[in-house]
């Protein structure tokens, strides 16, 4: 499969680094490369020496892009999770990548602020933070972004569903890369029971224990050889 790069934009505490976390494990647990670039990761490592003026934010979009655009080109779903506040710099971003997919993580200023732990929605609110997105520096929403989730309204599982529903209806994903997924407290139980191994063959194995040679359509023969076939490409032991 070749890579793409989804990119999350939001205001601070829509919710963009937690689905893009969960797109990323459900895209692993399905056998796709993923990797999740975070917004506050970024600004730790590859941005640290950038403030937050027009300019800065610009060069850190610039920089995480340019990550995002050598991952995919090498075959990996980059998921980046920043603010990137301005329409310019993320309109920048898809002419350089190509294989560009934006998902805007809509909520509204107000619920963020009731989300906000760190107390930075209320620091800016008095002047503490200049150039906070949101409060004294804008959101520029997208146009016409691929994908719109509202987490004031949607569940995590929810949007998480409307993002990979997208992702295979429009072929970034193999049909039926995504075709089960599995809830997060479904996924930690199996872990708890059969370990950190891969959870694909496992439950591969488990279905076909349940499928005798009599419910088998395709008969004893074609079933050994799917199953042969399944140990090829490193289903089943």
């Amino acid at each position: 499969m070749s890579g793409f790069v989804v990119w999350f934009t939001g205001l601070p505490c829509a919710g963009k680094s937690t689905l893009a976390g969960r797109l990323g494990q459900a895209l692993r647990e399905c056998g796709v490369g993923a990797e999740v670039l975070d917004g506050d990761e970024v600004r730790g490592t590859l941005t640290r020496d950038l403030g937050f003026s027009r300019e800065d934010r610009d060069e850190n979009i610039r920089r995480i892009a340019w990550v995002a655009k050598v991952l995919a080109r090498n075959g990996t779903v980059a998921i980046t999770a920043a603010i990137s506040p301005y329409r310019a710099a993320r309109d920048q971003a898809r002419r350089e990548i190509g294989r560009f997919v934006e998902v805007y993580v809509k909520c509204p200023v107000e619920t963020c602020m009731q989300r906000d732990v760190k107390g930075l929605y209320a620091r800016a609110l008095r002047g503490e933070l200049p150039c906070f997105t949101g409060v004294s520096d804008p959101y520029e929403e997208p146009v016409h972004p691929e994908v719109t989730v509202e987490t004031d309204r949607q569940t995590p599982d929810e949007s998480l569903e409307t993002i990979l529903t997208y992702l295979e209806r429009a072929g970034w994903l193999r049909s039926g890369a995504v075709a089960v997924h599995l809830p997060a407290y479904v996924v930690a139980h199996l872990r708890r029971a059969w370990g950190d191994g891969p959870l694909e063959s496992q439950i591969v194995e488990v279905l076909l224990r349940h499928v005798t040679v009599a419910d088998d359509p395709v008969g004893a023969e074609e079933r050994e050889a799917i199953i042969g076939r399944l140990r090829g490409l490193g289903y089943l032991e």
